[in-house]
């Protein structure tokens, strides 16, 4: 075992001392490995990076909430089938039924009011600004209990202010620093479409990735209560309805609540629901599949760099084979053995590559650290184990066949080679 060990102890030696005789001719090989071995890095970082936020950012709007809406659940790419566009609408009603539910905890609607409002979006403003791209719904005082937003300061509006048609809202985070940010939004006026409305409560920041921006970016949004959402933009019926499943009994919730809406939207017995039922875990598990779709793609990708270093590397210790001929049969003629050419060129074909391997996790890892400025990064522990592995690996595959031929030289043809 000691002698094993001293023998490739040598081999690494005479690999280290080989890339250090040809350090240019070694980088270039080797370059392809490192571009390989930087894409992996990245790819694995992006992939889990997102895969993280976005696990975290389903998870804060509860395991047991089940968002209901006309359209079928998932990542919508392109346009909408004519079927889903000429579905009816969720109703206030629909939400109500749904709270006799067994299974059923909380059923709140919300009506979606910062769409067109006869051809122009509402406005909302306070004393120096003004803006169109806030996000308005109107909702009731339920939607508290469900845990998905937390009054940061202030309160929620009551029942009695739905019921009486209060004009008070409560504010997402962004809303309350950007209208008002020289003091507290509470107990402050603002105009939502030409009406003054009280600020009741400021909600706290959420950390958002996938499910912000735009009309759904719940930091830049504002709630006012549902009957009032009503008189702002009468006729609107853009419901859709957040229900909160009892502890343990997602199942029954979602059996429960399909059936119930089949029956309200009178669907025919074996046709397909005409409305969509999404859940964190079932979101989760739709994005993880496209997610791993271009995880392949991309892994594919990276390999090609790999195989284009594998080449090159088989390629250089060809040429180093052939060069070195004399010293082969020098060590084949004081006893060197076949297995021990042939260790000699394989140690030194991985080191190569290792090598490669090891200075493309490097840039890799920096990289990654950039990366964040824009994206959630995160690197895996299995990411720069897995890059090195495949690199060594690149070198340990394409150099067995230079070795080989290596090992197979006569030693007397060796000896008289110039």
């Amino acid at each position: 075992m000691k002698l094993i060990r001293s023998d490739i102890y040598e081999n690494l030696k005479m690999a280290l001392a080989t890339l250090r005789a040809n350090k240019l001719r070694s980088f270039l090989t080797v370059f392809g490995v490192m571009i390989g071995v930087i894409t992996v890095m990245l790819i694995s970082s992006i992939i889990s990076g997102v895969d993280t936020a976005v696990k975290k950012e389903l998870e804060s709007y509860g395991t047991n909430s089940i968002f209901i809406s006309k359209y079928n659940p998932g990542i919508h790419i392109g346009r909408l089938s004519r079927e889903e566009r000429m579905r009816k609408d969720l109703t206030y009603d629909d939400a109500v039924a749904l709270t006799q539910l067994p299974a059923v905890e909380l059923s709140v609607p919300f009506l979606d009011i910062g769409n067109n409002f006869f051809g122009q979006k509402i406005l909302v403003s306070s004393p120096g600004k003004t803006s169109a791209a806030v996000a308005l719904q109107g909702t009731l005082p339920d939607f508290e209990r469900a845990g998905t937003q937390i009054v940061k300061e202030g309160r929620f509006f009551t029942q009695y202010e739905n019921d009486n048609n209060e004009e008070v809202a409560v504010v997402g985070s962004s809303v309350g620093q950007d209208f008002f940010p020289y003091g507290s939004p509470v107990g402050q006026e603002m105009g939502i479409g030409g009406r003054q409305f009280r600020v009741v409560g400021v909600l706290e920041k959420r950390e958002q990735f996938l499910l912000g921006g735009g009309d759904d970016d719940q930091n830049n949004i504002i709630y006012v209560p549902f009957n009032v959402a009503r008189k702002l933009k009468p006729g609107s019926n853009d419901v859709y309805v957040q229900a909160v499943a009892r502890k343990g009994m997602m199942d029954e919730a979602l059996d429960q609540i399909t059936d119930l809406l089949r029956v309200r939207r009178q669907v025919p017995f074996g046709k397909p629901d005409n409305f969509g039922l999404q859940t964190a875990e079932l979101f989760l598990s739709n994005f993880r599949s496209i997610l791993s779709g271009v995880a392949i793609a991309m892994v594919v990708i990276s390999s090609v760099g790999l195989m284009v270093g594998g080449i090159g590397v088989m390629n250089i210790m060809l040429v180093s084979v052939t060069e070195r001929t004399r010293e082969i049969g020098v060590r084949k003629a004081i006893g060197a053995r076949r297995s021990d050419i042939m260790w000699q060129f394989l140690i030194e074909a991985a080191t190569l590559t290792g090598f490669g391997g090891l200075v493309g996790l490097s840039i890799g890892w920096l990289l990654t650290f950039l990366l964040r400025l824009l994206l959630p990064s995160y690197v895996p522990l299995w990411a720069p184990i897995g890059g090195f592995v495949a690199s060594v690996g690149i070198g340990l595959i394409f150099g067995l066949w230079p070795a080989w031929k290596a090992a197979r030289l006569d030693p007397i043809e060796s000896l008289r080679y110039e």
